[in-house]
């Protein structure tokens, strides 16, 4: 089998499996629809790659409307990727970050790590729980739980409320080479964008279901995108600094 072919076949057998086992993602799911209900904010973070899942639930055509991404440009890539990886592992950034947001008791706060275990989540993961709000871990356990993964302190799935793992391999990468140590072909970012998309759809569903309509952005390319958006946006403004 070619390598592409690998590499997409591996996609496809992990999302057959998180569908068959979504327990977690229909708890988390009822997490975010009930947080939503009570007019409770969904705050996301991650660091390195894993902000990109914070940027997928934000925003987004199709997506919840009361999102809050922590987008922290330092430590992102587009700056200076290896200065990020330093930055990811120093806790002390944890209290002037989440300084400026606006977290309520009650509202859901998403960590998206793949590995699980840097300082800065961890501190973050703390806080979070130390001021009431319902945490969702997404993250590989295997590679948490490896004796080859890095250790510092608690891992995120070990503070979290619910965690859904994005069965990721330790290291992430899947395509082996002969000849070659390295692997290529990460699967967490996939799986990631899968994961907080079902939690969308599902938690939509749920407050259907009980009654409620949600607040959606529709696609600003559309006829009527503009309009609908901008009702949402008036709305949202005083509580997500970044609209």
């Amino acid at each position: 089998m070619k390598s592409h072919h690998e590499y997409l076949s591996n996609l496809i057998e992990l999302l057959t499996i998180l569908r068959q086992d979504c327990q977690q993602v229909e708890e988390a799911a009822g997490l975010i629809a009930q947080s939503l209900q009570n007019d409770g904010l969904i705050h996301v973070f991650g660091t390195g790659h894993s902000h990109m899942l914070a940027e997928e639930m934000f925003y987004r055509a199709g997506g919840l409307g009361s999102v809050n991404p922590i987008l922290e440009e330092d430590l992102m890539l587009h700056k200076n990727a290896s200065r990020s990886t330093e930055l990811e592992r120093n806790p002390e950034l944890a209290v002037n970050i989440l300084a400026k947001h606006k977290l309520r008791k009650g509202d859901v706060f998403i960590i998206a790590s793949n590995s699980g275990g840097n300082a800065l989540v961890e501190a973050i993961g703390n806080q979070v729980k130390e001021r009431g709000l319902l945490l969702i871990a997404i993250t590989s356990l295997k590679h948490a739980t490896s004796p080859a993964a890095r250790v510092h302190g608690r891992k995120i799935h070990e503070l979290a409320d619910i965690t859904i793992d994005n069965l990721g391999q330790v290291g992430d990468a899947t395509i082996s080479y002969p000849g070659l140590e390295e692997k290529t072909g990460p699967t967490s970012t996939v799986l990631g964008t899968a994961i907080v998309n079902a939690l969308v759809v599902r938690s939509v569903e749920i407050m259907i279901e009980n009654g409620h309509k949600p607040e959606i952005f529709s696609s600003s390319n559309t006829s009527d995108g503009d309009s609908r958006n901008s009702e949402l946006l008036s709305v949202l403004k005083e509580r997500v600094s970044i609209l």
